[in-house]
Formats: structure tokens, sequence, C-alpha cells
């Protein structure tokens, strides 16, 4: 066994020499088809953009020169690139809840740790976008997840630089909210840190699933910046439904709003500091059918908000993300109201009484609130660093800590729900090329969340350890 640890270190060690001296690599698919860039003109490590990338998504996909409209591209040229992982994966719980047997027969619940591993599939992502002519740009992304069942993550269009000016620039559609961190780009794979756990984070007890930073979302969306991109602002009127379509939550609106200002560090690169806030409403009242709430007709809105502030700062190869939130969620939603669909995704509805998981089927007058019910909110923390070793490989550490500042009731242990996450790894891209791109994934994730176990109500801790093959055509 001695052996074999010393064995394994070995190649470890052989493995990091051997990818740290590979030649860099020097370009993407898709766009970089189109204009013959090199890679890391746009990418810090794909898919996350740099301070170029940035300027170029600014200004709709475009150089801002002759070769920017369809008509100047040859022919057989189509703006197109599919990503798909397979990977090897292992998942572990300290405590799920599970059946226990005396005997012949059932008894109380317990708890058991459970570890699964085995080999995998991620959903394939299909991107396209580009401009149908200049200053009109376009971006369309079917998406599956892994048993091919697809939907639309984005599909928007932009009208850019309105009188020739790149202040004035309209988008309409489904797409990702102008969010400086943005979680479409993130680096990391695991089914914890896939996500940015502070976008997403609701208090226990909390049914408002609107506030989900980090969910493209249906809207539209006024954005715009210096001619340098140095200077950034957005703001969109978005449907508080999450990102679904044909209407299905409710007849409320939110705004999401957005500014940074970049500045220029000399050697150590381009540093920006940017705030966002999303403010809206949902309702918490439903008609029904048959007991059943009818979806889309909700009213009775009730009022939240996030407020964030962001950071990228660069020290030359050596770089972080830091990102610090406050959210706030009505009384209402702190009781289990306001989500007119069964938060497991599956599409049911809801039904039941107030106290149900879904928390619908109220009737103004017929539910009084309890004297321990308050509004929650709660602060989220976020640092995420790179060292970029060179184009090809880059080493990925990230922390996130989510506190409760006031529970949605006095009988809530003062840290429950508390949340911990922490993540590191590596990616490794042998080739990136104009036609594709290939990354070596590696990482591992642990998350810690305080009183959530099913039965005991003691902390949970949940861990993924990921490697795969993340490529693009």
């Amino acid at each position: 066994m001695i052996f074999s640890r010393r064995h394994f270190t070995g190649c470890l060690l052989v493995l990091f020499f051997v990818l740290a001296v590979l030649p860099k690599a020097n370009a993407l698919p898709a766009f970089a088809r189109k204009y013959g860039l090199r890679c890391s003109a746009c990418h810090e490590a794909w898919p996350m953009l740099n301070y170029f990338g940035q300027k170029f998504k600014d200004n709709g996909y475009q150089l801002m020169n002759d070769r920017d409209s369809p008509i100047w591209q040859n022919p057989s040229y189509w703006p197109v690139t599919f990503r798909i992982t397979p990977y090897w994966h292992r998942e572990s719980a300290d405590k799920v809840g599970v059946d226990s047997v005396t005997g012949n027969a059932a008894s109380a619940p317990t708890e058991r740790q459970v570890n699964m591993q085995g080999f995998d599939l991620s959903g394939l992502d299909f991107h396209t976008g580009g401009t149908l002519e200049k200053n009109f740009s376009f971006y369309v992304l079917p998406s599956s997840d892994p048993t091919a069942a697809f939907h639309f993550e984005t599909a928007m269009a932009r009208l850019d630089n309105l009188a020739g000016s790149p202040w004035l620039n309209i988008k309409l559609g489904k797409f990702e909210l102008d969010n400086l961190i943005s979680e479409k780009r993130i680096l990391t794979l695991t089914s914890i840190s896939g996500v940015y756990q502070t976008y997403h984070f609701i208090p226990q007890g909390d049914a408002n699933v609107f506030g989900q930073i980090g969910d493209n979302q249906l809207g539209l969306e006024y954005m715009g910046h210096s001619a340098d991109d140095r200077t950034r602002v957005s703001a969109a009127l978005l449907s508080t439904n999450d990102g679904n379509v044909n209407l299905v939550a409710n007849n409320a609106y939110s705004g999401f709003f957005t500014a940074s200002q970049a500045f220029d560090a000399g050697k150590l690169g381009v540093q920006r500091l940017g705030m966002y806030a999303m403010v809206g409403a949902a309702p918490i009242t439903f008609l029904t059918s048959g007991g059943v709430p009818v979806v889309g007709a909700g009213s009775n809105n009730k009022d939240f908000y996030r407020v964030g502030f962001v950071g990228e700062i660069y020290l030359g190869n050596l770089d972080f993300l830091v990102l610090t939130q406050h959210g706030y969620d009505n009384v209402w939603f702190g009781q289990g109201f306001g989500n007119a669909t069964n938060p497991d995704g599956n599409g049911t509805a809801c039904s039941g009484t107030p106290t149900s998981p879904c928390g619908l089927n109220y009737i103004p007058g017929t539910y009084t609130l309890p004297p321990t019910a308050r509004a929650p909110t709660w602060n989220g923390y976020m640092v995420e660093t790179h060292y970029v070793y060179n184009p090809q490989l880059i080493f990925i550490q990230r922390s996130e800590w989510e506190r409760v500042s006031q529970q949605a009731s006095t009988t809530f242990a003062s840290n429950f729900g508390n949340l911990d996450m922490y993540t590191f790894g590596f990616r490794w891209y042998p080739i990136m090329l104009p036609r594709a791109g290939f990354a070596f994934h590696n990482e591992y994730s642990w998350m810690r969340q305080n009183g959530t176990s099913p039965v005991t109500g003691t902390d949970l801790t949940t861990s993924s350890l990921v490697f795969g093959w993340d490529f693009d055509f």
C-alpha cells in the first residue's frame, strides 16, 4: 500500500510537469472560426471571459469592423458549437432519510450515509449566435438534460449601437442577467459547485423561487457602455416566473439593475468593481379549480429584493472574483407561500393547505400569519480564486458562505440553514483550436448546511468528486 501511494504521488507530479511545459493553445469554436482570433484573446479559460471577451460580448458579438456582417463571411460558415461532458463522479451525503425495519414491520425512519460513484454524462448545449447584420445580433441555446430532454436556455436578439452610440443597446427574449460574475460561464462542474450558491440560496421555510439570479430570465434589457467598455450599466424588465415560458407562474414583474467601473492597473491588468440589484414582486394568492391552483391566476403580490456588490481583481496570473449579496423576502414567502408549481420542477400543480410544502391554496381572509412569522433576510459571500499557469492550465478554488440574519420563524435556531461550500480543482486544455476545444476537468467540492438533515435535524454534509472530458466542437 505504501508503494502504491508513493507511485500514485509520483505519477501526479509527472502529470503536472508535463501539463506545465505543453505549448499554448490558440483558439475557440464558433466566433473564433469567424474572426480567426486566438482563444486567449477572449477567454481567461473557456468558457470564462477576460476583459476583451466581455467587450466583444457587450458590442453584440462584434469586433466593430467589416467582418461583423454575415455578408462578408464564407457561405459555408455556420456559427454553432456543441458542448457536452462525459465524466466519472462520486457523490456522498452523510445523512439520507431511509426506512428502518424491525422484524417484519416498518418502524420510524432513520438516517444513513449514502455514497455512489460511476460514469455519467452531462447535458448537451447547442450554441449558435452572432450577427444577422451589422448591429443586429442574436444568440440561441437549445440545451438538454442528460436524458436529451431539451429546453431553450437562451433565445434572444439585440439591437446594438442604436443611433451609433454604444450607450443604446436593447435585448429581447430569454437571456442571462447582466451579472459581472457569470454563472453560465462558470469553471466548476460538480453537483455542488456547478452553480453559485449565493445566487440561489433560499432560507429554510421560504417558498420564493423567483429571485434566482443565476437563472436565465425572460424580459427586455437595456445595456449601455463607454467606447472602451470601462463603464457599464444595464436595466432589465423581467416576468416574475424564473424564466419559464407561457406565463405559467403569475402576472408580476421584476427589475434587474447593474453598474460597474473598470480601472487599468498597469501590469496587473484591468480591475472591475460593480453592483447589482433585483427588485420584484410575486403573488401569494391563486384562484383554484377543484382545489388546485390555476396556473397564471396569481394576485396579492408581495415584494422581495437582492442587492449585491462584485469585484474582478487581477494580480498578474492570479485573480479573484469576489461577491457579497443581501437578500430579503416578504414574511408571506417565509411562511411557504408564493410558488404556483411544485418546487421539485416536475410541473405538477400544488394543492393543500398553507402548511403544505408548496404553501398554496390560500384564499384571502382564511389564514392569519402566526406571531412567530418573520420576513427572512440573509447575507451571502463568495471568493473564487484562479491561478492561470498558462492559457492551457488553470487552478481553481472557491469558497461560499450563506448566513441567515433573520429566520422565517422565531422558533428556528439562529444558524438554521446556514451554508458553507468549498471547492478546488484544475482544468487542462490540451487543444483549443478554431474548430474545437477540449478540457480535462478535475474537481472536489464539499458543502455543509446547518440543521437540515431529514430526520434528526442535524447538520447535513455532502461532497462531490468529478473528473471528465469537457469538450466542444
